[in-house]
């Protein structure tokens, strides 16, 4: 079950498409982050999400936002998907140990050893402040998290 609204989100230290160690605690005090899990990197739903993103990305990475994209996939399976799709911002690693971000926010499938499709809204203090939960073929209406950014 993904964590609720109102509670403290838990801290990682991940690495990105580059190999750079990326911490949710890095944006504290500064920004606001849409933390978004997905299954795979190179499959439909998620390329077509993630390049989505990539379309409208001053909405979702400015002086205000961040965006941190998570998946389970391998940081040199990232670089190439990133490159192949020219997505400029940060697609992090939960590779090893395996998924355990994902079970950390409750949005890892131990079967299919992949995240489902959790995206969590974390304010500036590190509180979550809205989250939705979609099952692996079901695409999100970024648009959905886009309105609740400017609720904060």
């Amino acid at each position: 079950m993904a964590i609720e609204v109102g509670t403290k989100a838990p801290d990682f230290a991940l690495k990105n498409q580059h190999g750079e160690t990326v911490r949710l605690s890095d944006f504290r005090g500064e920004k606001h982050v849409v933390l978004l899990f997905y299954p795979f990197a190179f499959t439909g739903v998620c390329t077509g999400e993630l390049c989505a993103l990539r379309d409208e990305l001053p909405r979702f990475v400015n002086d205000d936002v961040q965006l941190l994209a998570v998946s389970c996939d391998s940081p040199f399976t990232l670089r190439v998907f990133a490159e192949k799709e020219g997505l400029d911002y940060p697609l992090l690693s939960d590779f090893w140990p395996h998924g355990e971000t994902a079970d950390a926010y409750g949005v890892f499938d131990e079967e299919k050893g992949c995240a489902v499709r959790g995206t969590f809204i974390i304010d500036k203090e590190g509180v979550v402040r809205w989250t939705v939960v979609n099952g692996l073929p079901d695409a999100r209406d970024l648009n959905e998290y886009a309105t609740a950014l400017q609720s904060l």
